[in-house]
């Protein structure tokens, strides 16, 4: 069955709209969304069979996926031991385009942390996805929507996401134009910020 497409506006999201989204999310859906760098896929990080899904659509494993949070005190509650230095860079930086690789408590679903103990946390400066996790109650599987082409290496335009993925996902959200810089991922988890992946973000202007 064809997936939903629902229009939002990032600065003024209807809540009529994202409450129907939420439902979608709590009965097991998954989603297509955007965030301040590229378009997510993504699902209740608690349905293990939701994020089975995702792990497939994405062709990779589930301990491999990211999730956003809706602010610092909802990161907390999942990640352990972060150091002072390492939590006043974060403070600064999120929201924003970075992906956090943090120390994972036990409150991260096993299906995300059976093989690690760390665990790749974001805060997007984007309305839209922040208040579906706020509404949700909890965070929200996040992995980027790549692209097929060699030259655009992430799917920008939200009509052509719904062709490509209409019939593996429950709704694709359309709010706007996409990028297709992804996150700069930032290693935290020895008390260093250790750059793994260079993208949007410049973490070097927050140390």
């Amino acid at each position: 069955m064809a997936a939903e497409y629902i229009k939002l506006y990032e600065k003024n999201p209807e809540s009529r709209k994202l409450e129907q989204i939420v439902k979608v999310l709590e009965s097991g859906g998954v989603v297509i969304y955007p965030t301040d760098t590229v378009y997510g896929i993504g699902c209740d990080f608690t349905n293990a069979k939701a994020v089975q899904r995702v792990s497939k659509i994405k062709n990779t494993k589930p301990e491999a996926l990211s999730f956003i949070c809706y602010d610092l005190s909802q990161v907390s509650e999942y990640i352990r031991g972060m150091s002072t230095p390492v939590f006043k860079v974060i403070k600064k930086a999120l929201p924003g385009p970075f992906t956090f690789i943090l120390n994972a408590n036990s409150n991260v679903p096993k299906v995300l942390n059976a093989k690690k103990r760390t665990v790749g946390i974001r805060v997007p400066d984007n309305n839209i996805i922040r208040e579906l996790v706020h509404l949700l109650g909890k965070p929200i599987i996040t992995t980027s929507i790549k692209d097929e082409d060699e030259v655009i290496e992430y799917s920008t335009d939200p009509e052509l996401i719904f062709e490509k993925y209409g019939d593996l996902v429950d709704v694709v959200i359309d709010g706007g134009y996409g990028g297709n810089i992804a996150s700069t991922v930032v290693n935290c988890s020895n008390d260093e910020f250790e750059v793994v992946r260079e993208g949007l973000g410049d973490i070097d202007q927050f140390l």
